[in-house]
């Protein structure tokens, strides 16, 4: 996809995946929207990217797409500043880990506001004006846990599975139109999503967020309706489909046991 003089917004670009996307698509010429809750993290890569990129543009918008109605308000934004969107990138998400019946509802309801609602609305919202210019790109970060049922963390991989499934979807709504449609999987990968899940986990075979990125990246420029990032992230995901349900559903509930609190 060419990325020259466009524009790309990225949401959870204050860290992890989302900041490395954003620096990385800087790279291949493209101008930044950027949206996270912290302003003072938007702001500090904005810096660093101007220094590096001096001619691009960097918007920051911060918001917290763990409230409702957040996805209008960051649209409002664009439309106020004059920013048409050329790739949406819906990085933003939350993790948990814990039983369900433990699991506290307002952050249960914050998780799918986040992982599903705001995504399915910023990329509603968006990407009528793609169609309707005949290009452009959506990249909607799901995961490797997207591939199965995942006990103690029922809801982050259930609104992935939804994320997988959506995205696939208007890849195949969109073909032929112009408008590049990706869903990226990544599987365990060095950022805050364990720290803030209070748990230690999965502690071995993380990928960077710089590896991740560039997998999003060259997919871009592919045909495929997902990119899973990694070899062995993309062999497992792929051996799911073998097992027995019941089989699939204890394999997954070892391999994201908790060790220690964190």
């Amino acid at each position: 996809m060419e990325l020259i003089n466009k524009t790309a917004l990225v949401t959870g670009a204050s860290g992890g995946i989302g900041e490395e996307l954003a620096r990385q698509l800087a790279e291949r010429g493209a101008h930044l929207v950027l949206v996270a809750r912290r302003a003072d993290a938007l702001e500090r890569l904005r810096r660093e990217i101007l220094a590096a990129h001096p001619g691009r543009e960097v918007t920051v918008i911060p918001a917290d797409l763990a409230e409702a109605d957040a996805g209008r308000e960051v649209v409002d934004a664009l439309r106020a500043a004059g920013r048409p969107v050329d790739l949406l990138v819906n990085n933003a998400g939350i993790g948990s880990h814990g039983a369900f019946a433990e699991q506290d509802p307002a952050a249960v309801a914050r998780l799918i506001q986040l992982n599903i609602t705001s995504l399915v609305d910023l990329t509603g919202r968006l990407l009528p004006g793609m169609l309707e210019r005949g290009c452009g790109g959506v990249v909607n970060v799901a995961s490797t846990a997207a591939f199965q049922p995942v006990p103690s963390m029922a809801v982050y991989a259930a609104s992935k599975a939804f994320v997988l499934s959506f995205t696939e979807a208007l890849w195949g709504e969109t073909r032929g139109t112009g408008v590049r449609v990706l869903t990226l999987c990544p599987g365990a990968t060095e950022t805050a999503f364990f720290t803030n899940t209070g748990k230690e986990f999965l502690t071995r075979g993380r990928q960077t967020p710089a590896e991740v990125a560039r997998t999003a990246l060259n997919a871009l420029d592919g045909h495929a309706p997902t990119a899973v990032s990694g070899l062995a992230n993309r062999l497992s995901s792929a051996g799911y489909r073998f097992l027995p349900r019941a089989a699939m559903i204890r394999f997954s509930q070892d391999a994201v046991r908790a060790t220690h609190a964190a």
